[in-house]
């Protein structure tokens, strides 16, 4: 026992069990209401302005003896009024409020933890799901509806990272290999496409895009905006030095958001390939502020960019967004008023009881042609999971989305007892987002980052079990044309992976029943609930199907419908770049197409890395030119055989400036510019 609490307890000296109370003296007489009031205080101060810190340590521990303080007053009160009323001397009261005191602290200390207001729920038994039976219209270029394309490489990220440690945390740049990320991100969009280039690849997405959207098969046209959706969910103003909005100095250190290196891999391939210029691309996830570490990882590559934030930090680069005020721009919800309500956070909380009929979005939604909407992989202790349909509550421009949980399947965590919304057939919150006009049709291609992926929103990045993880990062990188077959093959990686036994210790949040609600109901509208009809545009116009979904035949195989044939539901296309690699710096595996990457970094000085993979054996020749075209040197001329490859160019006996490095094999070329400061 606490020596503070010792002074004011009888033990027996025999058995050493309490028998009783010892009068308080001196300053320990108030000692313990002081730190009583003390608590409250401090629960009031944190939990106010922000009322999601309920779950952090300080506040629950101190959340007892707050109780407790309550519980002392309380019986104060009744002690006086009971003296009043029997005359009786006061002399014995001051132990009877310790002994109030005491109790009522440990008694809110168990209803905290184990009661009314924190209940720990420990689920028995993973999610019962059916294989291979497909639900809704496949979405994709036509003979490649319903395709996700998975790619995975263990060489992308740092195995030995620790994700959490202050100086060598999962996101920074020495822990993700850019050229592989490159590489990943060139290769999933040619496999979805089924083109052979980067630039063909594009140039299919564009057209299939644009027809969809009634525009015709276009392709990009120069000044058309582009907004890349980010998820850095914990980046909001105050929980950060206010100075640089730093995450290496915040209470979320170390949690799973968009990798860098992913947004990196994405911005060379626009501007690089696609052509589109800086000053039209947007970086943000606008409800939060982008990262300072983040900044300075893509800044300094990208001045001409524009990143965006919800505060005005125009000092260091940030752009303040602006919430809409056209009616295009907003979220009518389907539920009417009868589901979502303010304010729904913790059951500590007080749960508003005004409906919330709509939201705003933010004015680069309409100002921008296309959107990337690029989350990271990973589970949810209110949605179960969260990948594209959830990383748009950043796109509401409310202070919080605390308002939108109700519509979810645990909307005050699971962890503090809440499955008051599991199941099927309920109102879905995510349903309405991936159908509101704007963010659907304006997403250009679904691309998932699952770099480091986690089993929960505020966890670090874990190493995953299942094969062919094998107890690594999960390294990888999704893409499909199909909102809903994409999400639902993060479902099944996710429930795959973080089951009851997998995740001891800890919740599975991801095997909450109905976690995959909202997936039904956006393949067949033949699953919505009585009563609802998705119309998030208050339109009166409905839309059926937004893709198709199923589930894999087993984790081991992981096939589904289209892949055996037996359907016309998902096919998952798996690119497996990552093999160990050998001396030589080949990634051992044949990759699908001839690939030269971006170099990183770009601008350098005076090294820099360039990888490219070539899909037979070949004489690679890759020669450096002035930006007049002017030869001034060779850094590859010898026979390789299938495979991807990093090289190290030195330039330090050239002068700054503009060069290009053309790389030549036996049936394909490609060039790429890249700049020496020094």
């Amino acid at each position: 026992m606490n020596t503070f609490f010792k002074k004011f307890i009888k033990e027996c000296p025999k058995t050493g069990r309490i028998i009783g109370f010892k009068y308080p003296t001196g300053l320990s007489r108030v000692l313990l209401p002081i730190l009583g009031l003390a608590a409250m205080v401090w629960i009031l101060i944190r939990v106010l302005p922000k009322p999601s810190r309920l779950s952090y340590p300080c506040v629950r521990t101190a959340m007892p003896i707050a109780s407790g303080f309550i519980g002392y007053i309380a019986m104060l009160g009744l002690s006086t009024i009971a003296f009043f009323r029997s005359k009786k001397s006061i002399r014995y009261y001051p132990v009877f409020f310790l002994g109030s005191f005491l109790v009522c602290s440990i008694s809110g200390f168990v209803l905290f933890e184990n009661g009314f207001l924190y209940k720990e729920i420990v689920l028995t038994a993973d999610a019962s799901v059916n294989a291979n039976e497909p639900m809704g219209i496949a979405q994709g270029i036509k003979g490649k509806e319903g395709r996700v394309v998975w790619v995975h490489n263990p060489n992308a990220v740092n195995q030995n990272c620790s994700p959490s440690l202050l100086n060598h945390a999962w996101w920074m740049a020495e822990n993700n290999n850019q050229p592989v990320i490159d590489s990943m991100v060139s290769a999933a969009i040619d496999s979805l496409t089924g083109q052979k280039s980067d630039s063909a690849a594009w140039k299919a997405i564009f057209q299939y895009h644009n027809e969809k959207r009634g525009k015709g098969a276009a392709n990009y046209v120069a000044g058309e905006k582009i907004f890349i959706k980010i998820n850095e969910c914990s980046g909001w103003d105050g929980n950060f030095k206010k100075t640089d909005l730093s995450k290496v100095n915040g209470n979320w250190y170390g949690m799973s958001e968009t990798t860098p290196a992913m947004v990196l891999a994405v911005l060379r391939q626009l501007i690089n390939v696609v052509h589109v210029a800086q000053s039209d691309i947007y970086i943000g996830d606008p409800i939060r502020n982008i990262y300072k570490e983040w900044y300075e990882q893509w800044h300094p590559q990208y001045p001409d960019v524009h990143y965006l934030g919800f505060d005005n930090y125009t000092s260091l680069g940030r752009e303040q967004v602006k919430p809409s005020a056209n009616a295009a721009a907003k979220i009518h919800y389907s539920d009417r008023g009868t589901i979502l309500r303010s304010n729904v956070m913790y059951p500590t909380s007080v749960v508003g009881t005004d409906p919330i009929w709509y939201d705003s979005l933010y004015t680069i939604y309409e100002d921008a042609e296309y959107m990337l909407n690029i989350p990271q992989l990973k589970g949810h202790m209110r949605a179960g999971i969260t990948m594209f349909a959830k990383n748009h509550f950043g796109s509401q421009s409310r202070a919080s989305a605390g308002h939108l949980h109700s519509g979810l399947p645990c909307p005050t965590q699971l962890d503090y007892g809440d499955t008051s919304r599991a199941g099927y057939g309920l109102y879905r919150v995510q349903v309405d987002l991936m159908t509101q006009s704007l963010l659907r049709k304006k997403n250009l291609i679904f691309l998932m980052d699952a770099l480091w992926g986690t089993d929960y929103e505020q966890d670090k990045p874990l190493k995953w079990k299942m094969a062919p993880f094998n107890n690594t990062y999960s390294s990888s990188v999704f893409a499909s044309f199909d909102n809903v077959a994409i999400e639902s093959v993060g479902y099944d990686f996710l429930r795959s992976e973080f089951t009851v036994a997998n995740i001891t210790g800890k919740y599975a949040f991801v095997q909450v029943r109905g976690v995959d609600d909202y997936l039904h109901q956006a393949a067949d509208s033949t699953n919505w609930p009585a009563g609802i009809k998705y119309d998030p545009d208050s339109t009166g116009v409905h839309i059926y199907s937004l893709g198709v979904h199923e589930h894999w035949n087993n984790a081991i195989d992981k096939k589904y419908s289209r892949n055996l044939g037996t359907g016309n539901g998902i096919e998952l296309k798996s690119v497996e770049q990552g093999r160990p690699t050998s001396v030589a710096g080949q990634e051992i595996g044949t990759p699908e197409y001839f690939t030269l990457n971006q170099n990183y970094p770009n601008p350098f000085n005076p090294t820099t890395n360039i990888s490219y993979s070539i899909p037979t054996n070949s004489r690679v020749v890759i020669k450096i030119y002035t930006a007049a075209g002017r030869e001034v040197g060779t850094i590859e001329n010898t026979v390789r055989s299938a495979g991807t490859y990093t090289i190290s160019f030195d330039a330090k006996h050239l002068a700054s400036g503009v060069y290009f490095y053309r790389l030549t094999t036996h049936n394909h070329s490609a060039t790429k510019k890249f700049v020496l400061i020094k």
